[in-house]
C-alpha cells in the first residue's frame, strides 16, 4: 500500500469517526448536575474528586467537600486549594474508624459532617459538592440512606455531587448518571511500600 493510499484510507476512518462523535454529541441536548460515583478497591477515587474540584474552582464554582474518613490525613490537594475563596471544607476528623474502635463517638462525629453536608446540598449557589467516603459512613449504619436519598434528590437541579468509597450502597448506584470503579490490579502498599506524602496522600 502507497503512502497516498494510507493516507486516503486514514481520513476516511477519520471522516466516519467524527461523524459518530458528532452525532452523539449532538444528541447530548439534557443539561443539569450530575451525580458520578467513584467506587471499587482501585487506588484513585478520592484523587479523581479532588481534580473535579480543581476543575471546578477554576471556573470560579463554588464547591463543599466533606471528608468522612481521612479527616485527620494530612492532604496535599486540601492544603493547596483551601486558601480558594470558593472551597468550603468540613471534615469528620476522628481518625479511621477502625482506630477509634468507638461507634458512638464515630456516629456523632458522622453526623456532625453530614449537618454540614446537608445544608451544601441544598445549596444552589454550590455547584459541585463531593461527600468523600461517605459509604463507609452508609455501611457501618452512621448514617441513613433514605435520609442521603432525600438529600440528593431534591438538591438543586445545576447542582453536581461526587461520591467516593468502596461498596457504594445499590440505591446510589442506581441513581448516579456516571459510575467509575476502580479496579486494582497491583498496589504497592500489598508489596509493604508505605503510603507516600505528595504522591499518596
Amino acid at each position: 500500500m502507497s503512502d497516498e493510499q494510507r493516507q486516503t484510507r486514514h481520513r476516511r476512518a477519520m471522516e466516519q469517526l467524527k461523524a459518530h462523535v458528532d452525532e452523539r454529541v449532538a444528541g447530548a441536548d439534557e443539561e443539569r448536575g450530575q451525580l458520578l460515583i467513584f467506587t471499587g478497591n482501585g487506588k484513585g477515587k478520592t484523587t479523581a474528586a479532588w481534580g473535579t474540584v480543581t476543575r471546578a474552582l477554576g471556573y470560579g464554582y463554588r464547591v463543599g467537600v466533606l471528608q468522612f474518613i481521612k479527616g485527620e490525613w494530612e492532604c496535599g490537594e486540601r492544603a493547596r486549594l483551601e486558601a480558594d475563596d470558593n472551597l468550603e471544607v468540613a471534615i469528620m476528623a476522628t481518625g479511621f474508624t477502625w482506630d477509634t474502635r468507638n461507634r458512638d463517638s464515630d456516629r456523632a462525629a458522622c453526623q456532625q459532617v453530614w449537618q454540614e453536608a446537608a445544608r451544601m446540598l441544598a445549596d444552589p449557589n454550590c455547584y459541585l459538592v463531593v461527600l468523600d467516603e461517605i459509604t463507609y459512613m452508609l455501611k457501618f449504619g452512621y448514617l441513613e440512606m433514605a435520609a442521603v436519598r432525600q438529600a440528593l434528590e431534591n438538591r438543586p437541579r445545576e447542582q453536581s455531587v461526587i461520591v467516593t468509597g468502596r461498596n457504594a450502597h445499590r440505591e446510589l448506584l442506581a441513581m448516579a448518571d456516571t459510575i467509575t470503579e476502580m479496579q486494582e490490579t497491583r498496589h504497592a502498599f500489598n508489596n509493604g511500600l508505605k503510603a507516600r506524602r505528595g504522591l499518596d496522600y
